[in-house]
């Protein structure tokens, strides 16, 4: 969850760690702060985001070349100064920033305590800062050491930065279950939860694997294991550019990600689907394709947003595979013990590839003998590292912290995996086949004219912004879609808000229904259309106030409706990927109109990798 950033080399650390941290905000903002290094240690914190900060150094001392840097999402401890990181030890020696959650945290601190140890903080980094600090002094051993043998007590996930006052130049990480990747410079040394802070600099980094130590010194980085063994770092080049984490004229990074998806899709299609020679080249996927076609189950794994494409891509799966299909919140999935079976395919969906639990859902599956396919939008993330094989979104970094690109590209991703196996079980015509990927190619232009008329969009979000409740309703494939509007507005507003299936609201929901509700549906014309008009007319004769997404030039569900949203028509199959577009919008300008910060919301965080 948190953000993290170390920096070592010729540069005023500072000056670098700040702007790194602007850049890794999205991952938290409860609180911000730096550690630097030279002839002293030095710790500014503040709550607040990474501005108030700023505004607090004003006018400290903040020479070095050394520093690391942290931006909250709070666990052990509300957010407050004396909670922000970094923390340091007793012995004022060590300062250390930490993304992750020590689970044995409370049995280390009773220990500490005893020994005569007084804490300063209510989290669990400032414990495990201090049981370092504490095996360092009592054994006369380098903080190295020291780490080496606190890790091997912990347990829970952690990625750890520390500064020693004895060792101006060098930064010691450690990581187990969240991400860290060093970026190497000429003479200089990044360190960070993303690729992100550094791209101004390098495009050369490390990505650092689970119970690994690194050494990081401005001309040097030395990997080991906790065995104390030498590694070889392993080089990859990034393939983003700057521009692709600024918000390029935009006034917020949500709303350009929204408008950024025809070229997302389109890239995420692109080199992959041929829809003029009926033919679907997905490289990982061909791996192992004798196995998914002979598979008698898939399940997919995921969370939040995530999930909502797993829901749409179960649907598609089935219709178009003829396999059976489950799709698992990963947090519950994890801890039930669940039935898994060898030639079992996991699909494993997340945006970052470090969701936490999704993480151990699929390292439990795969020693159970599951083949493990990742669908994720980062390259070099851990779920991708983990899974067998798999498919990148190509989505580009997505930096609002509510997705927007990233599940329409996961959608388009897991369509063309569900055609790609139909066509290898001949479970669909290839005609069938044919006009799906004809219909496939064409999203990114009718996503583009969707996004070239947004303004009635704008005036519905004004007209209910100070609306207490939305229901969300869909049926069929647009269900899914009820469910993931709903989450936006929630995240993007604060707006209560539930996603129903449309025929299910008459199973308790409708009691809800007065004058004062919005009721969103998602009532494009398919097999589902009159059964939804129907359910519309159930709605406007208890006198709630009907918004729909429709299809281009629908009377009928234009009639029923207060407002109406339309977008181009499109196969049932492939209408999510439409669908959805209005619905980000909607939650755009409401939260908007209600002044929230849409690309911060409030107790949320883009990337959420602790349990």
């Amino acid at each position: 969850m948190c953000g993290i950033i170390g920096y070592t080399g010729h540069r005023d650390a500072y000056l670098v760690v700040v702007k790194g941290l602007k850049r890794l905000e999205y991952r938290g903002y409860d609180s911000a702060g730096v550690a630097l290094h030279e002839k002293t240690l030095r710790v500014y914190k503040k709550m607040g985001k990474v501005a108030d900060l700023e505004e607090h150094t004003i006018g400290k001392d903040i020479s070095g070349k050394t520093g690391i840097g942290h931006t909250r999402w709070a666990t052990h401890g509300e957010p407050s100064d004396r909670n922000a990181h970094p923390h340091l030890s007793s012995s004022g020696k060590l300062a250390m920033i930490h993304n992750g959650i020590i689970e044995n945290y409370a049995q280390l601190k009773k220990e500490l305590t005893q020994k005569g140890y007084v804490f300063k903080s209510d989290t669990d980094t400032e414990v495990l800062l201090n049981f370092i600090d504490e095996i360092k002094q009592n054994n006369v051993c380098t903080l190295e050491e020291a780490i080496r043998v606190a890790l091997k007590r912990v347990t829970g996930a952690y990625v750890i930065l520390l500064l020693d006052a004895e060792n101006p130049d060098t930064i010691i990480a450690a990581r187990k279950g969240s991400p860290l990747v060093i970026g190497v410079g000429k003479g200089e040394h990044f360190l960070g939860s993303d690729a992100s802070p550094m791209l101004e600099y390098t495009k050369e980094v490390v990505y650092v694997n689970d119970y690994e130590l690194a050494i990081v010194k401005p001309d040097e980085l030395i990997l080991k294991n906790l065995g104390n063994e030498k590694l070889t770092p392993y080089v990859q080049k990034l393939d983003i550019e700057l521009a692709a984490i600024e918000k390029g004229g935009y006034d917020h990074f949500m709303l350009k990600e929204i408008f950024e998806q025809p070229r997302t899709i389109y890239d995420c299609l692109r080199g992959r689907l041929d829809a003029s020679n009926n033919k679907i080249t997905l490289s990982g996927i061909d791996q192992y394709a004798k196995e998914i076609c002979s598979t008698n189950r898939i399940i997919m794994i995921a969370c939040g947003t995530s999930w909502h494409a797993g829901l749409i891509a179960e649907y598609i799966f089935e219709e178009c595979c003829r396999i059976n299909v489950e799709v698992e919140y990963a947090s519950e999935f994890r801890y039930r013990n669940p039935i898994i079976n060898p030639g079992d395919v996991i699909i494993a969906i997340s945006q970052s590839g470090e969701t936490a639990d999704t993480l151990v859902a699929i390292e439990n599956a795969k020693a159970k003998g599951a083949i493990i396919l990742g669908v994720v939008n980062v390259v070099g993330s851990s779920i991708a590292r983990m899974s067998h094989a798999g498919a990148y979104t190509h989505a580009g970094p997505e930096i609002g912290v509510a997705s927007t690109k990233a599940f329409t590209a996961q959608l388009a991703v897991l369509s063309m995996i569900a055609l790609k196996i139909a066509q290898l079980k001949g479970t669909l015509s290839a005609a069938r086949i044919n006009e799906l990927l004809y219909e496939l190619e064409a999203i990114p232009a009718k996503v583009e004219s969707i996004l070239a008329n947004t303004a009635h969009i704008k005036n519905i979000a004004k007209q209910y912004a100070t609306a207490r409740d939305f229901l969300y309703l869909g049926r069929g494939y647009n269900f899914p879609i009820a469910l993931e509007g709903a989450l936006k507005l929630k995240e993007i507003s604060y707006i209560h808000a539930e996603g129903y299936p449309a025929a299910e609201m008459k199973h308790g929901p409708i009691a809800l229904v007065d004058e004062s509700l919005p009721v969103v549906f998602v009532a494009t014309k398919d097999s589902y259309h009159e059964k939804v008009i129907s359910n519309i007319q159930e709605i406007k004769a208890r006198k709630g106030k009907v918004i729909s997404v429709i299809t281009e030039d629908d009377e009928a569900a234009t009639q029923l409706s207060e407002s109406v949203m339309p977008v181009p028509p499109c196969d049932e199959m492939l209408a999510p990927l439409l669908t959805v577009i209005p619905l980000q919008l909607l939650s755009y300008y409401i939260g908007i109109a209600r002044g929230c910060d849409v690309d911060k919301p409030r107790n949320l965080a883009k990337s959420v990798t602790v349990e």
